[in-house]
């Protein structure tokens, strides 16, 4: 692993992680939980198979991931997150937020993945309303789905799809992400290609963490 041969923190933490496709390893562990090597792979399209390899390898050696071997059925070596690779969760959520600025543009070669729409209202988002009864708020973008519960005052994420929601929201990853992180108000997602089915008041329920890139969401929908 190269360094930066710098006695500063900000440096020393970039020797274990600044490398490309690091950060993207943890935030896989992150949000799929212990995974296969296959599974790593499929959350990581455009890695190398042996860089793959190797980037674990450092991770395991820097004491950030952990393998063991997965009974059967499974039957295969299960990478994790340790407890200091656990703490790299805040990094993360602040990079993802710093981010959103950058979402304004979908381009055509991105790839886009089920576990990436459900983190994002998972981190992104809190529930305004945390006495109001359970709801369900289904996903679709590109294919991909994802379940929102609000429930308990707390915003719950799954990958998957949901017999009975009470609000489905289909279209393009960037309408679908723009509303849920804010940067979009209903009308500018719908210019986009989002509809926005069921009980539209729930938006006004899922409020984004940072109001900074939302001016005049909450009027759109109320």
């Amino acid at each position: 692993m190269r360094s930066y041969d710098q006695y500063c923190s900000i440096a020393r933490g970039l020797d274990v992680v600044g490398d490309r496709w690091t950060l993207l390893i943890v935030r896989e562990l992150l949000v799929q939980g212990p995974c296969r090597f296959t599974d790593l792979k499929n959350g990581l399209p455009g890695i190398a198979t042996n860089l793959l390899s190797t980037r674990l390898k450092e991770l395991e050696s820097a004491g950030l991931i952990t393998r063991e071997d997965a009974p059967p059925p499974v039957a295969t070596v299960l990478y994790q997150l340790s407890e200091s690779g656990r703490e790299l969760e805040p990094v993360l959520k602040a990079l993802g937020m710093w981010g959103l600025r950058f979402m304004t543009e979908e381009r055509p070669d991105d790839t886009f993945r089920a576990q990436w729409l459900a983190y994002a209202p998972a981190w992104f988002t809190v529930d305004a309303d945390p006495d109001a009864p359970p709801a369900v708020i289904q996903l679709i973008a590109a294919g991909e789905t994802a379940v929102i519960e609000l429930r308990d005052g707390q915003v719950h994420t799954r990958t998957g799809r949901s017999s009975n929601p009470d609000l489905v929201l289909d279209g393009p990853p960037r309408a679908v992400l723009g509303l849920l992180g804010g940067i979009l108000d209903l009308d500018s997602a719908g210019h986009l290609g989002l509809t926005a089915t069921g009980r539209l008041g729930l938006l006004a329920r899922l409020r984004p963490i940072s109001q900074d890139h939302a001016p005049g969401r909450r009027g759109a929908h109320r």
